[in-house]
């Protein structure tokens, strides 16, 4: 692919700035921005918040302010507008992040940022913290004299689910207002691949309690003809999937496959960790099962713990499931049809309870338009080969917040969170070359969108 003198000297540009971007990194990642007063001091995600509008303001924004959300976390908005007649892009990245988990599990410190083998690990180094250093980054390479308007958004408590954005936006939509709208939390398919994250999956989470007696008897003198609640629970979660993995939920029939970009299996085995000889689930390909079909997941059993259990007969279980839902299926299907298959299937006439913990959207992406033309056009040349697709089995309700506010908006979703990145577990690390293509990309792309 030849490149344009115009690419090559913004490439230049970006280069000259990722020391200045390691420092950034290095200072966000220092702050302890978990939006979970339980765990954390709030000070964390204040100091995180001011740290984030100076560096807007510096890097060419003019109207930069903290907003108070409804859940009380703070966004930062900055906006800066552009010569008449132009377009209004919105960048959006989250400043808060995951609690580190097992520290003990991390191999470098938790708030340090720290370069390994060519990577840098700390919590936040990519999720989101390494979004926001792309956008100052871009920022920087192209102002402060933008040739469009732009606005910036960056909130406080995406990873609690909260919601305090998502209400703020629906209160105030002229703030955010824009023609395209880059949401920068997702990333590549792989280090150098650039892709644009096309579909998001909504989800069904409840919590099922299952119900056989007043009380726990012992095992012994009660066992057998007693009906054991968790022996119900484990018989009533097994219907959920047939032999081979395949979610099985009565009536929720997808067979949908997946056009973009394929998840080669080793590849997959690899990212997510999988030990040798154990098998993948489902019956479609690794993108089918993980972006295009329903999948359901038991996130948490209760049960006796083995030490310091006793001989006794369960009287009662609960389980917390989470049903991940593609593109095309509405959740309010999706959750009736789980409870109908729950109470179908609940043996021994036991009683079972379902609350609703929550429901989202899924999410299909902006796929045509003159600004998905112009981005593509950018990460090709940042990245020297075309652009693919992929999906995404988590979910940003934001974006549909957005989609529903800013219905003429095209809304493409991007990032530096490539599956080695490790996003929420410990030894979350970014790859800084993503850091510099994406930088480069989307300065590329704010300089020629008209």
């Amino acid at each position: 692919m030849t490149e344009t003198p115009e690419v090559t000297a913004l490439r230049t540009t970006v280069s000259g700035l990722m020391n200045q971007a390691k420092k950034d990194l290095t200072q966000l990642v220092s702050f302890k921005s978990v939006a979970d007063a339980r765990q954390f001091p709030p000070a964390g995600c204040e100091q995180t918040a001011q740290w984030v509008a100076d560096a807007l303001a510096a890097a060419g924004l003019t109207e930069v302010d903290l907003h108070e959300t409804p859940d009380g976390s703070k966004a930062v908005i900055g906006h800066k507008p552009g010569p008449p007649g132009t377009p209004t892009v919105l960048l959006y990245c989250h400043y808060d992040v995951q609690p580190p988990l097992d520290d003990a599990a991390w191999h470098t410190p938790v708030w340090t940022l720290t370069e390994k083998d060519g990577r840098w690990y700390g919590r936040g180094a990519a999720d989101c913290k390494g979004n926001i250093v792309t956008h100052l980054t871009a920022l920087r390479a192209i102002g402060p004299d933008f040739p469009i308007g732009i606005k910036v958004v960056s909130e406080g408590s995406e990873e609690q689910g909260t919601g305090g954005l998502e209400q703020f936006v629906a209160a105030n939509p002229d703030m955010l207002s824009a023609d395209v709208i880059l949401v920068a939390d997702c990333g590549n398919f792989a280090v150098g691949v650039p892709t644009f994250t096309q579909t998001l999956r909504g989800n069904v989470n409840v919590v099922v309690t299952v119900t056989t007696m007043a009380g726990p008897m012992h095992s012994g003198m009660f066992g057998g003809p007693a009906p054991d609640a968790l022996a119900a629970m484990i018989q009533l979660l097994a219907t959920l999937r047939d032999s081979h993995g395949n979610t099985t939920i009565d009536g929720l029939t997808d067979i949908q496959k997946w056009a973009g970009v394929q998840y080669p299996v080793e590849d997959f085995r690899a990212d997510a960790g999988v030990l040798d000889g154990v098998d993948l689930l489902g019956s479609g390909t690794v993108a089918d099962m993980v972006w295009a079909r329903p999948a359901l997941t038991v996130l948490g059993l209760d049960v006796p713990a083995v030490v310091g259990s006793s001989a006794a007969i369960q009287p009662s279980s609960r389980a917390r499931l989470n049903l991940r839902i593609p593109p095309g299926t509405e959740p309010k299907q999706a959750l009736d049809l789980l409870e109908m298959h729950l109470r179908a299937h609940v043996p021994w006439n036991a009683r079972i309870e379902i609350e609703v913990e929550a429901l989202g959207e899924p999410f299909v992406a902006s796929e045509r338009g003159p600004a998905r033309t112009a981005l593509s056009r950018a990460l090709a040349s940042a990245y020297g080969r075309e652009v693919t697709t992929e999906g995404q089995g988590g979910s940003i309700p934001l974006c549909n917040v957005f989609a529903d506010t800013y219905p003429k908006a095209e809304i493409m979703l991007i990032g530096v969170e490539e599956p080695k990145c490790l996003i929420h577990a410990p030894n979350e690390s970014v790859d800084p070359t993503e850091i510099e293509h994406m930088a480069l990309a989307e300065a590329l792309f704010l300089r020629s969108y008209r």
